[in-house]
């Protein structure tokens, strides 16, 4: 890629929203360090997204969003529309990596382990809770169908925990997945450009890796690599990579998995656009695949692409122009 303006897209008005723009910022820095021409983008409430793209002076962009209406498709599809290539997946693969329902329905399909889950829809109502919930049984993790970061995320361990933790999660969306809790490691694994970079563990203090978790210093230890036997780490990374060839992610990814003291592995999910901050997990990861967090950011904006086929802003303007060219010729042409 010979384009050196890249626009930094940040903020959003998803729950993630100070959290992407955390990421947006570290992202700017570490591109300027790498001489991009940088223009930081604040999308959120109150911002016309699209006025606020089709203006902005970038050849392409590094999406640095979190949430919805930022990392589930819906501006990936207003930059294939633009024409500016793009970091991250495709708008479909966005959508359904998002949609935690609808990733669980692929992963299953492509013989990928997910934990046994149901949906509690907008369909229901809290009377009809624990007619849904049946024999289902307790632990259960509760989480908003289509939220990040943990955002709304719960355990319950009884009936009444668990309509407590349906109605926090209702507070996020209207459709909540509620999934059988497993005990195990948390394991995060790295994916650039279709390369598997290697796999971190995480260990909340707390017993679950939730939003406080994960952004309150002290409160998470991190063991890198994952302290697992060398053929067991060797088929986690192999298990992530197969999650994210069931969605057909491209770009930079993290994904998310559990694993027990017996065989078994789990994946949770699959992020499209993880967090990049110094000290989230996928620049941890990348660390030590030999990555400073600078060239990362550099590898990943140099993937950015166009996803639908269609030609890039730029060079769509040269074509404009040529066809233009041509115009004028043939009138010169007839008027001889």
């Amino acid at each position: 890629m010979t384009a050196k303006r890249v626009g930094v897209i940040m903020g959003g008005s998803s729950a993630e929203r100070e959290i992407s723009l955390k990421s947006g910022q570290a992202v700017s820095g570490a591109l300027s360090d790498q001489g991009w021409d940088v223009s930081p983008i604040v999308l959120g409430p109150g911002v016309d997204a699209f006025a606020a793209l089709k203006a902005a002076p970038m050849d392409v962009a590094f999406l640095a969003l979190h949430g919805r209406l930022g990392e589930d498709g819906c501006v990936q599809g207003l930059l294939e529309v633009l024409g500016v290539p793009y970091t991250g997946s495709s708008v479909l693969s966005s959508a359904l990596a998002m949609d935690k329902l609808k990733s669980k329905e692929l992963f299953r399909l492509h013989n990928v382990p997910t934990p046994p889950y149901y949906v509690f829809g907008p369909q229901h109502t809290m009377a009809d809770l624990e007619e849904v919930h049946g024999s289902f049984g307790f632990p259960v993790v509760v989480k908003p169908r289509r939220e990040g970061s943990s955002i709304g995320l719960s355990v319950a361990k009884n009936a009444v925990e668990l309509a407590t933790a349906v109605a926090e999660a209702k507070r996020y969306d209207d459709s909540v997945l509620i999934e059988r809790f497993v005990k195990g490691k948390e394991i995060a694994v790295g994916i650039l450009g279709g390369r598997v970079l290697g796999a971190i563990e995480v260990e909340p203090l707390s017993g679950i890796y939730d939003y406080d978790a994960k952004y309150t210093p002290g409160k998470t230890r991190y063991h890198q690599p994952a302290r697992l036997p060398t053929t067991r780490y060797r088929g986690v990374l192999n298990l992530a990579e197969r999650a994210a060839n069931a969605l057909e992610v491209s770009g930079a990814a993290r994904v998310d998995l559990l694993v027990t003291e017996g065989q078994n592995e789990y994946v949770l999910e699959v992020n499209t656009l993880p967090g990049m901050t110094q000290t989230s997990l996928l620049p941890k990861i990348a660390r030590e695949a030999g990555y400073g967090f600078a060239e990362l950011c550099d590898s990943i904006v140099k993937l950015a692409k166009l996803h639908t086929g269609q030609l890039a802003r730029r060079e769509a303007a040269d074509v404009v122009r040529l066809t233009a060219n041509e115009a004028t010729l043939a009138q010169l042409r007839a008027a001889v």
